[in-house]
């Protein structure tokens, strides 16, 4: 079966159809009816010829991507939505088509060797709780700086409205991120970060550090900012204490971004020390990369399991021991960085290694886990694995069908089946006269069964091959996943559903990556890979939003199997992740 996704504008809007090429003109006003409730006896189909029901579709020069017309309006028998007010694009303000479904995020301008900030920037803006808690945030009054005559005779509006957002926050580098990215959201052109640069110069003077031929600022490691802005926001944007289940958790970072370890230390040398047990909590995890480390799973277990020499009190000396760490609470929002760069002392420089490292646009990390936690995720990652594949099945009985049928219907001799290039009368002739010798047939082996009392042979009404319709397998597909569902969510230990901002899966997505190209972290260039979310009520394609400072371009997902590094080349420096969420179950919906 070969489709083409086309779309088809009907009264000012446009729908997104994929096209079965081996069917014909019936079946694809039936999709239509079922957007735009246009019956199929009052549509007019226009793409470069009417199509009528009995045109083979397979007979239309289709090119992806291309656009038709439906011409036609529902019966009174039908009940529709109101129509809303059609807004063309050149209607719209700039702000209205940055805030469309499918409009290209705003870039921003590398104000000199800024592209370590600019990727972090964009990669940050992708948790929509970070959003949210932003618009909520005040400054106290002792961190926001000295007021100065523009911030006294604009509003922070007025300053945002003109590139200055954050001018009236002295250094205040939380503020300086709420306004940049409120103008981020109300554009698609490049934005200056001036005002947040200035906040995070003013707040960690070693961004401010000059270039070495003495114009502008040095480049800098984005890792370093990644880290300086995240617990600058873990200290500022602190949570309502009214809320019993924001409690245990310090602030926004900790809750949402937030793990803790459980660990292990002992002596190499003097095992008779006994077992140091202790906790600590993370904001990421390290991927160390050593000379035989390929995957990211190997470089996060080295991290996990490190040397480390201090004073052993019974020996008197230094000495090596093992620390052991295991997770015990899983965040939502997981990074994960990649330990590229190190310091040469021959050259004073960061250098970056340069091997290949591959990662996975889904983990599991269930093998990092404390014992008790990952008793408690392993039935739920197992489930959620189960619903995934009886998603998988549906969907291939729906395709068995659906090719099967279209067998039947390519058979010439399969004698008194519906042919699809039939007349659309035609068909329905023979889709009554079917039904009746059914019905007669089946009239006729219940006699026959009553007339011989039970006689072993009964005359049977036929044996061709009846298929399901649609409905009945969306019906029964409904009904299973809604099953599979359930049982997921029961699976779920009633501590962790307590904890709903930690992962309860085990699982985590791919959703940002910070890039590096060059050999070193004062040098090369920095960019920011997001994916792209869909519209509310679609599904995700896929692919992705490249961001290189100013410059935004979309790209497959092929392109992140590239960034694997083994050259100067971008390779991935920051993945960050976020857990596969439990689904959720509509009351009313088997869905």
């Amino acid at each position: 079966m070969a489709t083409v996704p086309i779309k088809v504008k009907h009264q000012g809007k446009t729908y997104d159809v994929e096209v079965d090429t081996a069917s014909n003109g019936e079946e694809l006003m039936l999709q239509l009816y079922s957007l735009t409730n246009v019956e199929p006896e009052n549509q007019k189909i226009m793409a470069g010829k009417m199509i009528k029901s009995d045109t083979m579709l397979s007979a239309v020069k289709w090119k992806s991507g291309q656009t038709i017309t439906l011409i036609g309006q529902p019966s009174a028998n039908v009940v529709t939505e109101a129509p809303e007010k059609t807004k063309f694009i050149e209607d719209m303000s700039e702000a209205e088509m940055a805030r469309r479904a499918d409009a290209m995020p705003a870039g921003l301008t590398n104000t000199g060797n800024t592209c370590y900030a600019n990727a972090t920037l964009q990669t940050l803006r992708i948790i929509p709780e970070l959003q949210e808690q932003l618009k909520t945030y005040t400054p106290a009054a002792s961190s926001a700086g000295p007021s100065n005559a523009a911030s006294s005779l604009f509003s922070a509006e007025q300053l945002a409205s003109v590139g200055l957002g954050g001018l009236g926050a002295g250094n205040d580098l939380t503020t300086a991120l709420r306004d940049l990215y409120t103008m981020m959201k109300d554009t698609q052109g490049a934005v200056q970060p001036i005002m947040f640069l200035t906040a995070l110069r003013q707040k960690f003077p070693q961004f401010a550090e000059k270039a070495k031929h003495g114009h502008g600022f040095a480049q800098q490691d984005a890792e370093e900012v990644w880290s300086q802005l995240i617990e600058t926001l873990n200290q500022s944007l602190k949570l309502d204490e009214q809320d019993e289940s924001n409690k245990c958790f310090g602030g926004f970072v900790d809750k949402y971004l937030g793990g803790r370890f459980e660990s292990t230390t002992k002596c190499d040398e003097a095992p008779e020390e006994g077992e140091v047990h202790g906790s600590d909590n993370f904001k990421d995890l390290k991927c160390n990369i050593q000379s035989d480390t390929n995957h990211l799973r190997e470089g996060i277990a080295i991290g996990l399991n490190e040397k480390i020499e201090k004073r052993s009190e019974s020996l008197g000396r230094d000495a090596i021991y093992t620390k052991t760490s295991r997770i015990a609470r899983l965040p939502k929002y997981l990074p994960v960085h990649l330990m590229r760069f190190f310091w040469r002392k021959d050259s004073k420089q960061k250098a970056k290694i340069l091997r290949k490292v591959t990662f996975q646009h889904e983990i599991d990390v269930l093998e990092f886990c404390t014992d008790d936690l990952r008793k408690k995720l392993v039935p739920v990652r197992d489930k959620v694995r189960e619903v995934r594949k009886e998603i998988e099945d549906v969907e291939r009985q729906k395709k068995r069908q659906k090719r099967r049928r279209q067998e039947m219907e390519d058979d010439p001799n399969a004698e008194g089946k519906v042919k699809k290039d039939e007349p659309m009368q035609k068909r329905k002739e023979k889709e009554a006269a079917r039904e009746a010798e059914k019905e007669k047939a089946s009239a006729a082996s219940t006699s026959s069964v009553a007339a011989t009392d039970g006689a072993a042979d009964v005359a049977m009404g036929g044996t061709e091959e009846v298929f399901k319709t649609d409905a009945e397998i969306e019906q029964e597909r409904a009904v299973a996943i809604k099953a599979a569902k359930q049982d997921l969510l029961d699976s779920v230990d009633p501590a962790m559903k307590a904890d709903s901002t930690a992962n309860q899966t085990g699982l985590y997505e791919l959703r940002g990556v910070i890039t590096h190209q060059g050999s070193s972290a004062d040098s090369g260039h920095y960019t920011a890979y997001v994916k792209k979310t869909a519209p509310d009520g679609k599904e995700e394609d896929g692919s992705w939003w490249w961001f290189n400072d100013d410059k935004v371009q979309e790209v497959d997902a092929d392109k992140i199997e590239q960034l694997a590094g083994g050259g100067e080349t971008h390779s991935a420096l920051i993945l960050l992740y976020r857990a596969v969420e439990l689904p959720t179950i509509e009351e009313g919906k088997a869905t």
